[in-house]
């Protein structure tokens, strides 16, 4: 399952994951992942959470996005949750090739049993109608 927190600059998104990620840990059976871009988040975020900065790997665009997932779900097999923060940040703004990185995400979900969620700074009337395919908002 994939999750969407929508909305512009200054909606709340950020808030509305970081309760998502405390709850997650406080609930979770398993390990809960979040990814960001900096180290924003390093105080809001519970320490059962294991917290990763993109920019320390050098993660740049979805397919390393989506390698960064895969390596997290291989090197631990009870990750229950996986959050993602600064989505277009991390990707791109191409709403085609975030389609296609939630739509690979979406199998790997499926798979791994393992709920995403993303936070995309955008207006939810610019994103593809496809992309509501893969992944339901938050």
């Amino acid at each position: 399952m994939i999750k969407l927190i929508i909305g512009k600059k200054g909606s709340g998104k950020t808030k509305k994951l970081i309760d998502m990620v405390n709850t997650a840990a406080e609930t979770s059976n398993g390990n809960v992942v979040c990814v960001e871009k900096g180290d924003t988040l390093t105080f809001n975020i519970t320490h059962k959470v294991r917290l990763v900065d993109a920019e320390n790997f050098g993660i740049s665009g979805y397919n390393e996005y989506y390698g960064m997932l895969c390596g997290i779900n291989a090197g631990n097999h009870d990750v229950t949750h996986i959050f993602g923060d600064a989505t277009l940040r991390i990707g791109s703004r191409d709403y085609e090739e975030l389609y296609d990185f939630l739509d690979r995400v979406s199998a790997l979900a499926e798979e791994s049993n393992i709920i995403f969620c993303f936070t995309l700074s955008c207006d939810e009337a610019d994103l593809p109608a496809k992309i509501f395919d893969v992944a339901q908002k938050a």
